[in-house]
């Protein structure tokens, strides 16, 4: 009989609405391998049993209901607010602070019947897209522990390669959800800005961060990101639609149609750094072609067009970004040295020039949809290399830091701009073990296209039933 983290997301939901499971038996399960397993790996920062437990009990008490996620574990990402669980940000300078009101994601989850066990890992303030801060271990992918698990959604990602957890919410403002899923071998998806409500990207800079999931099946990470939908009207869709109650999953469910796909390994970083694709992650690509011409969809070959404003702009947005975080005066010595540094340059900018990224990140978007507009999805890498070694990153200069982040991951960070959705799917593993993956990148509010191929894919392939080493 498998045990209950050998099932997935919709099978665990199942047995729960059959009572062949109770939430609080799925709870104890999951803490319980947390409680064994986590020791080493970073996945989480804050455990929660007791709140954990006592909803659990709640809801088994009430019954079985329809919601999404009744009885089902999550945790969230230590960047979101819960009230009364600590609340870190990755960051000495948070290291007390404990809210007293929950942000809206968590809420979101909460009604759609999940139930959280604490908070995961995530570097300081979200910024680098790799874990490895100064008030947590280090996020490692279980498929190699010396290696990173990338970031910022690092710890949600190992939570969910490890089987610490069935599924988890996650956030991605550059790829920060699919730079982790790709690295720990789990689909991560980061949907069309405006989809999600309470992760919509609308009220933040230049709207790069949204909301989505990692699971480690294409139905787990639609089922989740169903619910962070939810059911009630929202004011904004931009290009995304309104997708009915369900409408991702069932499209994940049937994993229906044949498509137009157009294959890039080109990146609007290419005219500012040296970008090279590594042998690993080319071999991903070409296994993940080869399985989607077998499975009968179009493909041809496109490269994007330079743009060489494209760096300048967004490392203005990232630098930007990061001057509103609450340190003033002698509190500047509590972030870390690359945190440091882009408070510091974030102040320093101008407002002409971030007046000028804006609008020139705004063309750039357009230009982009225009490009893409013939095809149902884009296929690239998801990453150029395979996981980074843990400290491979130079943490106290920020210019080679930046540097080092597109070369690992030059494929993600203009999805956001663009405010396209994207999906990273671990295709392929290599000689020694490790996961690699591509990323599809979708029409405006194409996330039902996205899921199908997806779903396609992982019946073809199978990774579903890959598990890492020991865990």
């Amino acid at each position: 009989m498998s045990e209950i983290h050998d099932l997935t997301a919709r099978e665990q939901w199942e047995r729960l609405q059959q009572r062949q499971l109770s939430p609080l038996e799925i709870v104890d399960h999951y803490l319980s391998r947390i409680e064994r397993l986590d020791d080493g790996l970073g996945a989480f920062v804050t455990v929660t049993p007791d709140a954990a437990r006592e909803r659990a009990r709640r809801l088994g008490d009430a019954g079985p209901r329809p919601d999404p996620l009744w009885g089902l574990p999550f945790a969230d990402k230590d960047l979101t607010m819960r009230a009364g669980v600590p609340a870190k940000f990755g960051s000495r300078l948070m290291a007390d602070f404990v809210p007293d009101t929950s942000d809206e994601l968590p809420q979101a989850l909460d009604a759609a019947g999940g139930i959280s066990l604490g908070k995961t890992n995530t570097p300081e303030f979200g910024m680098p897209s790799y874990t490895e801060s100064l008030v947590a271990p280090p996020a490692r992918t279980p498929w190699n522990p010396a290696l990173g698990a990338g970031g910022s959604s690092g710890g949600a990602a190992v939570a969910v390669a490890a089987g610490l957890l069935p599924f988890a919410p996650g956030s991605d403002g550059g790829g920060s959800i699919r730079i982790p899923a790709a690295a720990t071998g789990l689909v991560g998806v980061k949907p069309s800005r405006g989809l999600v409500p309470s992760g919509s990207g609308i009220g933040s800079l230049g709207g790069l961060p949204v909301a989505g999931p990692l699971a480690r099946t294409v139905g787990d990470a639609a089922m989740l990101l169903d619910a962070m939908i939810g059911d009630e009207p929202f004011p904004f869709t931009l290009r995304a639609p309104r997708w009915e109650g369900g409408a991702l999953s069932n499209a994940a469910i049937r994993g229906e149609g044949r498509y137009q796909l157009a294959v890039m390994t080109t990146s609007p970083w290419d005219d500012a750094y040296d970008i090279t694709v590594s042998s690993e992650a080319s071999a991903a690509l070409d296994h993940g072609i080869a399985e989607l011409d077998a499975l009968g969809h179009g493909i041809e070959a496109i490269a994007l067009e330079p743009w060489p404003d494209y760096a300048p702009h967004f490392r203005v947005l990232w630098q930007a970004g990061a001057a509103g975080i609450p340190a003033e005066g002698a509190a500047l010595e509590l972030l870390e040295p690359l945190t440091r540094w882009l408070v510091e340059r974030g102040r320093e900018l101008p407002a002409r020039r971030l007046v000028e990224a804006l609008a020139g990140l705004a063309q750039f978007e357009r230009s982009v949809i225009r490009q893409f507009a013939p095809y149902d999805a884009i296929v690239t890498p998801a990453l150029a290399m395979t996981p980074r070694p843990l400290g491979w990153y130079d943490s106290a200069d920020g210019e080679k830091n930046f540097a080092q982040q597109v070369q690992y991951t030059p494929f993600t960070s203009f999805v956001n701009v663009s405010g396209l959705p994207a999906v990273t799917l671990p295709v392929h593993q290599t000689d020694d073990g490790l996961p690699m993956g591509i990323q599809l990148i979708g029409r405006p509010g194409g996330e039902a296209t996205l899921l199908a191929i997806g779903a396609q894919l992982e019946r073809r392939i199978g990774w579903q039933r890959r598990h890492p080493p020991q865990w």
